[in-house]
């Protein structure tokens, strides 16, 4: 079968992986360079982790994300993961950390609770004021993202897919497989696949309404030299919440030397813009950022912005992931919505056996789209 796919971000490069594994052959098409410094799948890291609060069909993928990226470790000969533990917290009046324990208790995956003292015991640069939940997994870690993208585009240009850069897309023929470039030129297939990210709504308008382009600012910070060794000991940290939360990455040191660094973010969607600009943080987002982070981080005034970075997600009002079928020949995935990352390879494979017909499309779309148990259709 051959196979277009538009997009070559994590998901663009988890389908061609998996479809070439599978025998497809496949050509693949980047608007930018590849990596792309402006894609969403750019940066030091994503994280993996199993809580997801009461979204019982993202908990339970977890698990086959794992088992996939074993298989992408096996073919990249290399693994670029550190596993660095989750704790997750709750102020006041936010049940969020109560509703991830007791669906990890429904899927039996460990995780050990704690009050405010055992934090602040455990992680003394952390504060413990107005804390209500707290727990731990000892599973959960760092994806490094720019060196995954890097290393598995490397790989399929080994495995005979051709990777297509500077090949901006601009015009999706569904019904008869055929993709138009910005040059005029035109290719078919018998399949294309759509992975565009944050572009998705530029390039499939009909695709808006779960594909919002999404703005965020991350900010890296350098702690106190006295907190250095605490911060590359401590696990991420999800303090998730209805109107406020953010998220923390702690810095790691890999095996081949990679260093990484501290960062935080605002796990809440941010405003709409443009992709293609608006990419300079401004002081105020910054200060939002740090704002967020200031009743859990003890002494934040002490640290160092030593950089901040925009990107851009796709997303979805319910965070769900959107695979649709838009014609005869068309399909495409979107509304990652932040949380896809993690899932790229496992996502690229139930992809690939609906588009060589191993499995439906309905029940592949309402898989992804965290559907279990009942749960009403995507």
């Amino acid at each position: 079968m051959k196979t277009l796919i538009v997009g070559g971000g994590i998901m663009g490069l988890s389908a061609a992986w998996a479809l070439r594994r599978a025998g497809a052959e496949v050509t693949l098409l980047e608007q930018g360079a590849l990596p792309n410094p402006l894609g969403t799948s750019v940066d030091q890291h994503r994280l993996i982790r199993y809580p997801y609060g009461a979204q019982r069909g993202y908990t339970r993928m977890v698990r086959d994300a794992y088992h996939a990226w074993e298989r992408v470790w096996r073919d990249l000969k290399m693994t670029l993961y550190a596993e660095t533990g989750t704790l997750v917290l709750s102020g006041e009046g936010d049940g969020w950390a109560a509703s991830c324990a007791a669906m990890l208790r429904e899927e039996d995956v460990e995780h050990l609770s704690f009050d405010d003292a055992m934090v602040t015991g455990r992680w003394p640069m952390l504060r413990g004021d107005g804390l209500k939940d707290a727990f731990y997994c000892p599973s959960g870690g760092l994806l490094f993202a720019e060196a995954i993208v890097s290393s598995l585009a490397a790989h399929l240009r080994e495995r005979g897919v051709v990777l297509r850069t500077e090949a901006k897309v601009t015009g999706i023929d569904a019904d008869q497989g055929r993709v138009t470039l910005a040059d005029g030129s035109q290719m078919d297939a018998d399949r294309v696949l759509v992975c565009a990210g944050p572009w998705t709504a530029q390039l499939l308008p009909d695709l808006a309404p779960v594909s919002r382009s999404s703005r965020q600012v991350i900010v890296y910070l350098q702690p106190p030299a006295d907190l250095n060794a605490a911060w590359h000991a401590a696990p991420m940290l999800l303090e998730i919440g209805e109107t406020k939360g953010f998220y923390l990455v702690p810095p790691r040191v890999t095996r081949d030397g990679m260093r990484t660094g501290l960062k935080i973010g605002d796990h809440r969607f941010g405003p709409t813009a443009d992709p293609g600009s608006d990419r300079e943080p401004k002081p105020e987002e910054i200060d939002a950022i740090l704002a967020n982070a200031r009743h859990r981080i003890a002494d934040l005034e002490q640290y160092r912005v030593t950089q901040a970075k925009t990107c851009f997600y796709d997303v979805e009002a319910e965070e769900r992931f959107q695979f649709r079928q838009l014609g005869a020949r068309g399909f495409a995935f979107c509304g990652s919505s932040g949380h896809g990352f993690k899932f790229g390879p496992v996502i690229g494979e139930r992809i690939t056996d609906a588009l060589l017909e191993k499995a439906g499309f309905a029940e592949t779309a309402r898989w992804l789209a965290g559907m279990v148990d009942g749960d009403g259709a995507p």
